[in-house]
């Protein structure tokens, strides 16, 4: 059987309190009974002593009289609600508060020593008493001999009933401050238990394929900051959601389109729809799109390699070499359609800290692009500079343009906008995605500022070469 985390908290609480009423009951007792009996030995011990001093006046004669004193006798005991008895030195009661009926009376087996180390002895006072009595003793002395004793008894119920009293407003306060105790419950009600409630309804939600649920706790706590916690990862998730989805439909419709149309030239030609004589230009035709198949699945492979981490090969190189290099493998292509790739570099020699190949890639990515998208008879601008210790390379076509409303979306795998589906019919989507990893890969950051029929240009940054 399962408990609830209020219901264990509850059980605390009440545990807490029934221990704490049972410690307080116990320890209070005794303690107030102890200082009761202390407190009431002290007092009583006190006016013995005196009451012994002045009785000892009365041995300076030979003539023993007590009646001189009763009246002082008389008023200590009701000042301290007590009996008084005057002894002889044998234990007999030679004088005693009224009402009396102990005068003559020889205390049996009376020991002066009996109390030990204290000022006071609790029990029936060698059987004089049908109760429990505390009892306090005082020796009269005179001429260094001692002629009795001032014995003064105190029913122990009475120190009882003192003590139940003291205990009475110890538990009414007790009682009080367990009340007002409650408030902790019912601030642990309000900022712990509900908020957890909703939480544990919200991960279960998530659990069940809701990511869409948001937690509704409008506090600044550390509930709040956990519900908004969970809320973001629900989001992050749902847009993972959607964008595996989106990945899986772009997969597919990439890898259907050259498969179908391989199928279909390929089948026309066993079926001999194709004559033999086109068989080149349609075999061609095959091989043409099982590159781009094979292109389509290199990119996803590297954007596959570029999602796990350490896999970067980082030296010092010269970026404008590598630029010169990756420009000149597109001198075909530039020539075909009469476009200038116009190289401006600030130094002959810029070093930088990378990972070679990769920025490579980088460069052809992006200077092809540029070329897909210029028109003919047109410049594309590459340039490198240093400024605030970053080298900025910079890649700028004067061709289509992409829509504002595309920009965020080109660095999305698959991606192509309206535009680019007129021109490039061969592009898998994935070459800015890989261009955006390998970027953020190194740390450093890739931007873009495009105006439709103006131009592209993209600029991204890289460290400088270190210990040159």
């Amino acid at each position: 059987m399962t408990h609830s985390l209020y219901s264990k908290f509850i059980l605390g609480y009440l545990l807490f309190g029934l221990l704490g009423f049972i410690t307080i009951a116990t320890l209070s007792s005794q303690m107030t009974y102890q200082y009761l009996i202390e407190e009431k030995s002290d007092a009583m011990y006190d006016e013995a002593n005196l009451l012994a001093s002045s009785y000892s006046d009365i041995y300076q004669g030979k003539n023993v009289n007590f009646s001189t004193a009763n009246p002082q006798l008389q008023a200590v005991a009701t000042y301290l609600d007590a009996s008084a008895w005057v002894l002889d030195n044998r234990g007999s009661v030679v004088a005693e508060t009224s009402p009396g009926s102990h005068v003559g009376t020889v205390v049996s087996g009376f020991d002066p020593t009996a109390a030990g180390n204290h000022s006071y002895m609790v029990g029936k006072f060698f059987n004089m008493f049908g109760e429990n009595t505390l009892s306090v003793l005082a020796p009269i002395t005179g001429n260094f001999n001692t002629y009795g004793y001032v014995v003064l008894h105190m029913p122990m119920s009475q120190v009882q009933r003192k003590r139940d009293q003291i205990l009475n407003i110890v538990y009414v306060t007790s009682g009080v401050l367990f009340i007002l105790s409650l408030i902790i419950l019912l601030v642990f009600t309000n900022t712990v238990f509900f908020p957890l409630k909703k939480i544990t309804a919200g991960a279960m939600e998530y659990a069940d394929g809701n990511l869409a649920y948001s937690i509704k706790l409008e506090t600044s706590d550390e509930m709040g900051y956990l519900a908004n916690t969970l809320n973001y990862m629900s989001s992050e998730l749902n847009k993972m959601e959607e964008y595996q989805k989106s990945f899986i439909a772009n997969v597919s419709h990439d890898f259907r389109s050259p498969l179908t149309s391989i199928k279909g030239y390929l089948e026309a030609i066993l079926d001999g729809t194709i004559p033999q004589e086109l068989y080149s230009k349609y075999f061609n035709i095959v091989i043409s799109e099982t590159e781009r198949l094979n292109k389509l699945t290199e990119g996803m492979l590297t954007l596959n390699s570029l999602d796990s981490k350490g896999f970067l090969s980082r030296s010092n190189f010269d970026i404008n070499r590598v630029i010169k290099d990756t420009a000149a493998a597109f001198e075909g292509i530039c020539n075909a359609k009469n476009i200038v790739l116009d190289l401006t570099f600030t130094t002959d020699v810029l070093m930088v800290y990378a990972d070679l190949g990769k920025i490579q890639q980088v460069l052809y990515n992006l200077i092809d692009n540029a070329i897909k998208f210029s028109r003919d008879d047109s410049v594309i601008y590459i340039q490198t500079l240093i400024k605030y210790e970053k080298v900025f390379v910079s890649v700028k076509d004067t061709g289509a343009g992409i829509p504002k409303d595309s920009i965020k979306k080109i660095w999305d795998r698959f991606y192509k906008t309206d535009i680019s589906r007129g021109r490039d019919k061969k592009g898998t989507g994935l070459g800015l995605s890989i261009v955006k990893e390998i970027i953020q890969a190194h740390g450093e950051n890739i931007d873009v500022v495009s105006t439709v029929g103006v131009g592209s240009e993209f600029i991204f940054t890289l460290p400088k070469a270190t210990n040159l």
